[in-house]
């Protein structure tokens, strides 16, 4: 590929770093004898979905509405929409059911929302979702309420969810596996408890990329979901749950600014481009907005995105001697904090390290 000419900031996507990641977790996943539910939220692209199912086009995760129905046009099936759904959204899921003939299955955690679902006349089945710590979504394996869900979905039950979302805060393996304990346990133990009433679980399904990676004993549950694998990112990378030669997605941006006196360079990659996410920093402390690196072969550069305003990054200079080596229009790749949020900037797609241009969608 080659940079110079290239509009900039842009999204640059290395597809063989892409399809290596996402065989890798496919053998992963295969070799814990558990099905693997991509999570596309990140890339939210169809090449690259294809890529992360080996082109199945099948059991897939999506967060958005949106999300679910562009799959489902591409020919998707077995769309599980992980959010929590609400009546005001129940009109798109209708439009996606008639348009696309796929009936995603939508997520729930209380009676008022299973008797919404049923009562609107959608055929759609629903997973109820369990918290196993992160606090966030679902409702414990030993909620009085979790049976009189189920009871009131009836057919419409397509068993257990939970997401150990938690298992991000920390870059210690063993506390990941413990996490990981939790998360499974979560899972079984109301899957169990609806079983012995006599209700029909059809599916347990569990996952982060970290619990995924390292969970010890996965016996009860039936697939797992996880997407960053696919990417990475250095949040992913100070954590010790990948190598630096891993992370796909990058930025390409072009300095456009010295300020000798105040000891800054600017980049034309700011809060809008990187995102103002800074949870990469907990455990690497200097990746602040992003590690500048050299555009050819990603070779750290030493230099970090420190600040951003809107459209501008601005770099803490501590050698001088940098500004001759990156005068301005030089261009540099950076690799993000969180590719999640970088890839949900105002970018229309991935131009790929190999060549071509993937599209990507934003909405919900």
């Amino acid at each position: 590929m080659q940079f110079a000419d290239m509009e900039t900031p842009c999204l640059i996507l290395d597809k063989e770093r892409l399809k290596a990641n996402t065989a890798k977790m496919r053998s992963h996943c295969a070799a814990r004898g558990v099905a693997l539910r991509p999570h596309l939220k990140t890339l939210k692209s169809i090449e690259a979905a294809k890529l992360a199912t080996d082109g199945k086009m099948a059991r897939i995760t999506v967060s958005t509405l949106r999300e679910a129905e562009v799959f489902a046009r591409a020919g998707f099936d077995d769309i599980l929409h992980a959010a929590g759904i609400t009546p005001n959204k129940f009109d798109h899921v209708r439009r996606i059911n008639a348009e696309t003939g796929k009936q995603l299955t939508l997520t729930l955690d209380s009676i008022e929302m299973a008797q919404a679902l049923v009562q609107s006349g959608l055929p759609n089945r629903a997973m109820i979702e369990i918290d196993c710590g992160e606090h966030r979504g679902g409702i414990e394996s030993g909620n009085n309420d979790l049976e009189g869900i189920a009871r009131v979905l009836g057919g419409q039950l397509a068993g257990i969810m939970t997401h150990a979302g938690h298992s991000y805060s920390t870059n210690q393996i063993a506390r990941i596996k413990e996490i990981a304990d939790d998360e499974v346990n979560a899972a079984t133990t109301a899957a169990k408890r609806l079983r012995s009433a006599g209700i029909e679980v059809p599916m347990v399904s569990a996952g982060s990329t970290p619990t995924v990676l390292h969970a010890e004993n996965l016996d009860g549950v039936d697939e797992m979901r996880c997407g960053i694998y696919m990417v990475w990112d250095l949040s992913q990378f100070g954590r010790g749950v990948c190598g630096r030669e891993d992370i796909a997605l990058t930025v390409l941006a072009t300095v456009i600014g010295h300020n000798r006196s105040a000891g800054v360079l600017t980049v034309d990659a700011g809060a809008l481009a990187m995102s103002k996410d800074i949870g990469a920093n907990t455990f690497l402390p200097d990746a602040h907005f992003g590690w500048l690196c050299d555009a050819k072969d990603l070779t750290p550069l030493g230099l970090s995105i420190n600040t951003v305003h809107q459209e501008h990054g601005t770099v803490t200079v501590k050698d001088p001697a940098i500004f001759d080596r990156l005068p301005i229009g030089t261009q540099v790749r950076i690799l993000p904090g969180h590719a999640c949020l970088t890839a949900a900037g105002g970018y229309e797609g991935y131009h790929l390290l190999q060549g071509g241009f993937w599209p990507r969608f934003n909405g919900w």
